[in-house]
């Protein structure tokens, strides 16, 4: 499975949990396609870690820990660490 493909399913189930806590939000790509698709290729580079920081820890992992950790959080509205993602409050 490409990495992209894992990063999108990780999203996917964390979405989908804060779903069934009942907290109204959405994540989706940034709508600048050119962005999307440079941190895409950082991704694959770097095999699915951030391309926005040096070291390949765990918690940079795409999605990043720090990302979801702010998905989780119901008044955070914004971009992620390289602004693959964008968190909606609706």
């Amino acid at each position: 499975m490409s990495i992209l493909l894992q990063s999108i399913e990780r999203t996917q189930k964390i979405v989908y949990t804060v779903f069934q806590r009942g907290i109204n939000m959405a994540v989706r790509l940034n709508e600048n396609k050119e962005i999307v698709e440079n941190i895409r290729q950082g991704l694959k580079a770097k095999d699915g870690y951030c391309p926005c920081r040096l070291p390949k820890l765990p918690e940079f992992k795409c999605i990043c820990k720090e990302f979801r950790e702010q998905i989780a959080d119901p008044d955070f509205e914004g971009y992620c660490h390289c602004m693959l993602y964008y968190k909606s409050k609706d």
